[in-house]
């Protein structure tokens, strides 16, 4: 696992460049989910081709929570689906990368903007997928702050009526929202219990443990059941840079320049026993 921890720590730095660069970015989220992007692409979990983005056989991955996308950018770049010169134009006039992913970029399943309707869109690529005797899975990642959303309910609700077994939803748990924490500002827990009363099957992981996350991917290729699975990613936000981590007001900032040195060296020299 060391592998995926050295390109977990790469691709925050390169998260950390993006933002500082636009001047702009969601970086807490970003940082938070990194490890679990990290975990999909290099962890032999999703199943795609960077030289073919549409090929029909790919796995289907969604990115609800869109606004973290300089993590899922830093992670198409870094595999080939696009020119790692793209990263320097992110959020410019211009550029094909902007705060939130669209079709336009190779590697995007779906535009995204307003949140809480990459499950639903996921449901219904996962429905069709069983209707078309296809055997790749349909993944979301959403934040958990995106699931105060109806509409994330109602996909929800859907997916286990239809006993989508090939889909997958990772909630990122940080347990912040833009402005608080979420059960200050609105309780979700008990949130297990919600996804089951909604037909899921549930896991509840370290969102920083690429163990935990590889060994929830195997369960589901051992699931009998026709439940789709909910995994609930325990995470941290801001992950990797002390000063950032479980602080409400790095949901959208850029760093000053010592804050910038600061976090450079952390990302440098980060080992975290965490990431097993």
């Amino acid at each position: 696992m060391e592998k995926l921890q050295k390109k977990a720590n790469e691709i925050r730095r390169t998260i950390l460049a993006m933002t500082v660069n636009a001047g702009k970015g969601h970086i807490g989220g970003a940082f938070s989910c990194t490890d679990i992007l990290v975990a999909l692409y290099y962890g032999g979990i999703l199943k795609y081709d960077a030289a073919q983005p549409d090929w029909s056989e790919r796995d289907r991955f969604i990115l609800s929570k869109g606004h973290v996308a300089t993590a899922l950018y830093a992670i198409l770049a870094d595999l080939g689906f696009f020119d790692r010169a793209c990263l320097d134009t992110y959020g410019k006039n211009g550029s094909i990368l902007g705060a939130h992913p669209d079709r336009n970029i190779p590697g995007i399943e779906i535009n995204s903007g307003s949140l809480g309707h990459g499950l639903g869109i996921g449901a219904g690529l996962a429905l069709a997928a069983k209707m078309d005797k296809k055997d790749y899975k349909t993944v979301v990642l959403l934040g958990d702050g995106e699931c105060y959303e109806g509409s994330v309910w109602e996909a929800a609700m859907f997916a286990g009526h239809h006993q989508l077994d090939n889909m997958v939803a990772i909630v990122d748990r940080n347990y912040q929202c833009v402005l608080d924490f979420t059960e200050d500002c609105n309780r979700q827990e008990p949130f297990a219990e919600k996804w089951k009363a909604f037909g899921w099957d549930v896991v509840a992981i370290n969102g920083h443990s690429f163990n935990d996350f590889i060994n929830a991917f195997s369960y589901l290729n051992r699931k009998i059941d026709a439940r789709p699975i909910a995994i609930i990613a325990q995470t941290i936000k801001g992950k990797g840079v002390s000063f950032m981590e479980g602080k409400l007001e790095w949901h959208h900032k850029v760093p000053s320049r010592d804050e910038i040195e600061f976090a450079r060296k952390e990302l440098e020299c980060a080992h975290d026993g965490n990431n097993d």
